[in-house]
């Protein structure tokens, strides 16, 4: 046994280490199976170019951990996303492999809920944010379209073995804060150099009680702290019991060693947490709402990978029923999956929210890419729940990062605000 292996693993380590033949340790490269590899309709088409290019009509290596996910513009709003899906399509067809298309929704998501993104495995794609699976105790990360092509037709990867950071949050939060509130802070405080390119464990009460979509709002933004991936090791009854309910599958998080060495162990406060807001142009520039509460909106954006679930929804439709959108405000509303868009309709959430005067589209990744409603015009300032703030990412616009409570609150009152203002 190696001196690494004597120490104790790391999460990450654990799932490499068992999808490798070679030693793990951080820093060392090793060749790593792959559980499923998929390719989205950005980057897919190159996937399929880069195929044909270097492998002709060979076979794809497993067709059953091969997937193509379409969620960036859905349906194709353009012409170069209709002949992208198309090209995807034609492939898969030839090749036998499932297509989650226009109407299945943002892909990383959908990977959870059909349970191919299993607690321990491996996962590839073009997703920039496909280490999102962190969330459900896989390991995902997103790679460029050489990559995928290579991974298509090998089952395999190289990849690094990352050093790990420890974060133990300390104390608990409460209504009216969020786990987006908690991630921005924690984003405040550890900034884009504690965490770059090392994976993330976070451990603690506040951390072990999160359900699902919160640990996917965590876990969704550990991209916008220059990390690999998080991970929430610690669970509780109810997640395992909400995670094995969605995908039909036994529940077994991967645990790291108690010996487990870790780059650096970061404590972080968070008792009395309050509404947080990431200001224009970097997730890292957070300050309290109570700090921005003289900027106007003309619009806001509920939705993207990081708060589209059927919880985030709901918890901006509780600020908003009975309530309005003020006059001159506009609200988008754009659900993670066709499986939450249903939860939305069977448990009426979604008649408070079109009451309020808010525009509800289809499954999908929303205003993050370009074609599909969230975007913002020169001079237009949103409030905004996706991950990133970017100038351009979203538009000309200016866009706040918030929370759905705090976004929708906003819209209601015309300003940054949280739910404690209406």
């Amino acid at each position: 046994m190696s001196e690494a292996q004597n120490m104790g693993l790391t999460v990450i380590e654990k799932i490499i280490q068992d999808h490798t033949e070679q030693e793990v340790s951080p820093g060392k490269i090793v060749w790593m199976g792959l559980d499923v590899r998929t390719a989205r309709d950005f980057g897919g088409p190159n996937v399929v170019k880069n195929f044909q290019k270097e492998y002709g009509d060979d076979p794809v290596q497993d067709r059953r951990k091969t997937f193509f996910t379409f969620d960036l513009s859905v349906p194709a709003c353009s012409i170069r996303y209709a002949d992208n899906q198309q090209i995807c399509r034609e492939f898969a067809r030839e090749k036998g492999i499932k297509i989650y298309d226009v109407d299945e929704g943002i892909g990383s998501h959908v990977l959870i809920e059909k349970g191919h993104a299993r607690s321990g495995s491996t996962v590839v794609g073009t997703d920039s944010h496909l280490n999102i699976l962190g969330a459900a105790g896989s390991f995902g990360q997103g790679m460029g379209d050489v990559d995928i092509t290579f991974a298509f037709k090998t089952g395999n990867t190289w990849f690094e073995v990352p050093e790990t950071v420890k974060v133990i949050l300390e104390g608990t939060f409460s209504y009216p804060a969020s786990a987006k509130d908690l991630t921005l802070f924690i984003l405040s405080k550890l900034g884009t150099k504690t965490a770059a390119l090392k994976a993330v464990e976070f451990y603690g009460q506040a951390a072990q009680k999160l359900s699902l979509s919160q640990r996917i709002t965590l876990c969704s933004m550990v991209t916008e702290m220059a990390g690999i991936i998080g991970f929430v090791p610690e669970v509780n009854e109810g997640f395992v019991k909400e995670m094995e309910n969605l995908t039909g599958n036994l529940y077994e998080p991967v645990q790291a060693d108690p010996e487990a060495t870790y780059a650096e162990e970061i404590k972080i406060d968070i008792s009395g947490l309050t509404p947080q807001v990431a200001a224009p142009f970097l997730p890292t520039n957070v300050k309290e709402v109570k700090e921005l509460k003289q900027v106007s909106i003309d619009s806001g954006f509920i939705g993207s990978c990081t708060n589209g679930r059927t919880q985030d929804l709901k918890a901006a439709a509780d600020v908003l029923r009975g309530r309005k959108v003020k006059k001159g405000v506009m609200l988008k509303i754009v659900p993670a999956t066709r499986r939450v868009y249903s939860e939305l309709l069977k448990q009426r959430v979604l008649d408070d929210l079109f009451e309020s005067g808010a525009v509800i589209s289809n499954p999908g990744c929303g205003g993050c890419a370009e074609g599909h409603i969230g975007l913002t015009g020169k001079g237009e300032t949103q409030i905004s729940t996706a991950n990133r703030n970017f100038a351009g990412k979203q538009g000309k616009g200016n866009n706040y990062l918030a929370s759905p409570q705090v976004a929708a609150a906003s819209c209601v009152l015309g300003r940054i605000a949280s739910p404690e203002d209406l």
